[in-house]
């Protein structure tokens, strides 16, 4: 998936959708041995930076959203956008595909 890169700005998501910071991937292993960026494993932890309004049912009510500003997530991996603001990493997902809250 490619990353979109977008000039630095505000981004507000709509409905149900969430934006995450990701956690950047760590740069070496347990043993001490640095990895270049083509082995990397996609991280899959971010931070909740802006929230929508919530999914607008079929009868007009509106689902409230479960997560919350500066909650860090696990969400699944090979979900939503991934977006570029300046030099951060983001993505922008839907709601049902973050997974757990990380305490």
């Amino acid at each position: 998936m490619a990353m979109l890169a977008l000039p630095k700005s505000t981004i507000a998501p709509l409905r149900d959708r969430v934006l995450l910071k990701i956690q950047a991937a760590s740069e070496k292993t347990v043993g001490g041995i640095f990895l270049p960026d083509t082995v990397k494993e996609k991280p899959q932890i971010g931070t909740v930076v802006a929230v929508g309004t919530g999914k607008r049912n079929d009868d007009g009510t509106q689902t409230p959203m479960e997560v919350k500003v500066n909650e860090k997530v696990l969400y699944s991996q090979y979900a939503g956008t991934e977006l570029k603001l300046g030099d951060e990493d983001y993505i922008l997902l839907s709601q049902q595909d973050i997974l757990a809250t990380v305490v």
